[in-house]
């Protein structure tokens, strides 16, 4: 065996010695293990033990003071979520899946997922049947066996994200194995699907993910879509066919997302068009990292969400037939509103939740607007775009941004990029500094009130004649009541509200 020193936190010490009065076996497996030898934070914890792993978990959750759930009776698995002065640990207990131990970890997918340590013995002793060890540490995935990816298809999906987050190669067994199996992802539960797609889009690279699961053959199945992109041709100014421009997008707009995130370095932005993105954002800064760190539903990221759409914002494109501008332009006519209603099914396919779903949608359909290449926007541009698109607004601009970028790549003009980079101040300072004055003035006026001042019947009609007073707030020219009918007569008269 390697000599190998476990890092483990002080509360999994404490846990340990806390435990050592239960009489059965327990085994910490899995991931634990694999990061207390890559000395990396332990957020999740796997126990197994030969019976009754249910009520372990239980016992655990009420002698930590957490909180526990039943999660498979059918496998006797339970899980008590504990805070410790690390952060919050979830720990999944369960009961063997074969008769003893070394049967359980050659069940499980990858040699470095399947290690364990007695939790009753030396935390520092490895039991390393399957060459795990020396696996992770020569940089290898390898399955356990033959059977391991045909037993639970979603492990090829997992196989290629661990492959990115611990740089590691594939073994070419375990490579033609990964690429047998993947088609066998379109039987699996949709959920589980869905659940480790969005791990892949949060990776730290997560192009390399994607690019890994394209040569698998995995994500022609999560995504068929995608796989429709490759070798699409794309008309100037595109650098790069429509699957290798969707990925520069991604890589764009998880490269801004990282510039203005907490965890930004000098190095992040030292490239002028992300120091752009740092400089001219700074002071929305933290309100940009609070929406994009936040979540939709399920703790799904709205990170992962945004790199998704980027992903998907092309396929539009893949059913229609091009035609040429008279400029020799290639046109996909149409195509955002074909992708966004691609993308809707898809993601309704994959038990996305409404509000992701809707979130996708509509981010496809405007992401060729125009709205950062204004020569420069006026407070009724600010209104009008926040009053159509709403605070998913925000989502769109940094989408827009990283769609440029992904389209013209390192040919990028600095004087449109600037314009685009002060268009986006403009709007996000009308959302985020001057909400009252340029998206959501104070009525001077009532429905009722505008009724009532001008002999009107309920209807469409008042609800666009309120729309033209606060525009009209928003341009200056409306301040009181008298002013707001006033402006109202005027549409009336002028045939603008009808």
């Amino acid at each position: 065996m390697m000599n190998v020193v476990l890092a483990w936190s002080d509360f999994i010490l404490d846990f340990s010695d806390t435990l050592r009065d239960m009489p059965q076996a327990v085994y910490i497996v899995g991931g634990a293990v694999r990061d207390a030898i890559l000395r990396r934070p332990i957020k999740d914890l796997d126990l197994v033990t030969p019976e009754n792993g249910m009520v372990l978990a239980r016992r655990i959750a009420n002698r930590f003071g957490g909180d526990y759930y039943s999660l498979d009776d059918a496998r006797d698995v339970g899980r008590a979520i504990v805070e410790t002065q690390d952060g919050r640990l979830v720990i999944d207990v369960s009961g063997l899946r074969a008769p003893d131990l070394a049967g359980d970890l050659a069940d499980r997918d990858f040699t470095l997922n399947a290690i364990a340590v007695d939790l009753h013995g030396d935390l520092q002793t490895l039991i390393d049947p399957l060459g795990g060890v020396g696996d992770l540490l020569g940089k290898t995935l390898r399955q356990c066996t033959p059977a391991s990816l045909t037993n639970d298809p979603i492990r090829v999906l997992r196989g290629v994200r661990q492959s990115v987050q611990f740089g590691l190669h594939i073994d070419s067994t375990t490579m033609r194995a990964m690429k047998v199996t993947a088609p066998m992802l379109a039987r699996m539960s949709a959920e589980r699907v869905r659940d480790e797609l969005i791990k892949l889009l949060s990776l730290a690279k997560p192009v390399t993910g994607l690019r890994v699961a394209q040569a698998v053959g995995v994500l022609g199945v999560v995504l068929p879509e995608t796989g429709r992109l490759l070798g699409l041709r794309q008309g100037k100014p595109h650098l790069y066919d429509a699957w290798n421009h969707a990925l520069a997008v991604v890589d764009a707009l998880n490269d801004i997302c990282s510039t203005i995130s907490s965890s930004r370095t000098d190095e992040t932005a030292a490239r002028f068009n992300l120091g752009m993105v740092a400089i001219g954002l700074d002071r929305f800064r933290i309100s940009l990292q609070q929406r994009v760190a936040g979540t939709l539903s399920d703790d799904r990221s709205r990170r992962a969400i945004l790199l998704l759409a980027a992903l998907l914002h092309e396929v539009g494109k893949t059913p229609i037939e091009p035609h040429r501008s008279e400029d020799g332009a290639i046109l996909y006519s149409g195509y955002a509103e074909i992708g966004s209603q691609i993308a809707l099914d898809r993601l309704t396919s994959l038990r996305f939740s409404n509000s992701e779903r809707k979130l996708v949608a509509l981010l496809i359909r405007h992401q060729a607007d125009d709205v950062l290449r204004q020569e420069r926007l006026s407070p009724l541009h600010v209104y009008r775009y926040w009053r159509s698109m709403g605070e998913d607004g925000i989502d769109l601009i940094l989408l827009i941004l990283a769609d440029y970028l992904g389209t013209v790549g390192h040919t990028y003009d600095q004087e449109v990029w600037l314009r685009m980079i002060e268009n986006a101040q403009i709007l996000l300072e009308g959302l985020l500094e001057k909400r009252g004055s340029l998206v959501d003035p104070p009525a001077v006026i009532s429905g009722d009130g505008l009724m009532a001042a001008l002999g009107l019947s309920p209807g469409p009609i008042v609800r666009d004649l309120l729309e033209i007073i606060r525009e009209g707030q928003v341009n200056g020219q409306v301040h009181s009541f008298e002013d707001a009918v006033h402006r109202a007569r005027t549409a009336l008269n002028n045939g603008h509200a009808e």
